[in-house]
């Protein structure tokens, strides 16, 4: 598989991981009380939420670095993915109340755009790869 097409799968995974993330931690707060009515308590578990965190990182950093390495060397999505952690893990660490519920989420939408600007990157890049390539024949 070449890797412009890897990362950009893994970055359509990325994108809609983030956005279920944000959403998740922008809702949970609000239903926490519901949810073991209707049999979706561990969403408010502290271990899904870190699984969740981890799982992205993972993501994330395959799909942003391998972009960059092979592809665009741009940092912009390194540095918006190395952003959006570092809001999440903020929240979660070291603030509380409300104000998390609108931090945390934005951490997440951060790490999707991460995703998505690599996405470009990489689209544009392989396109003019591609391109160039087909000139010389």
């Amino acid at each position: 598989m070449k890797p412009a097409k890897f990362t950009s799968r893994l970055d359509n995974i990325g994108m809609t991981a983030s956005t279920l993330c944000a959403i998740h931690c922008a809702v949970v707060p609000l239903i926490i009380t519901a949810l073991p009515l209707i049999g979706l308590g561990f969403l408010a578990n502290p271990w899904f939420e870190w699984g969740m965190i981890l799982l992205a990182l993972i993501i994330g950093a395959s799909a942003v670095s391998l972009s960059y390495i092979r592809v665009h060397q741009k940092l912009l999505p390194l540095i918006l993915l190395s952003t959006g952690f570092a809001i999440i893990i903020t929240g979660h660490l070291f603030i509380t109340g409300w104000i998390e519920g609108i931090i945390v989420p934005l951490g997440g939408l951060t790490i999707a755009a991460a995703h998505f600007v690599n996405y470009k990157y990489a689209g544009i890049c392989h396109n003019a790869v591609t391109q160039n390539s087909l000139r010389q024949f």
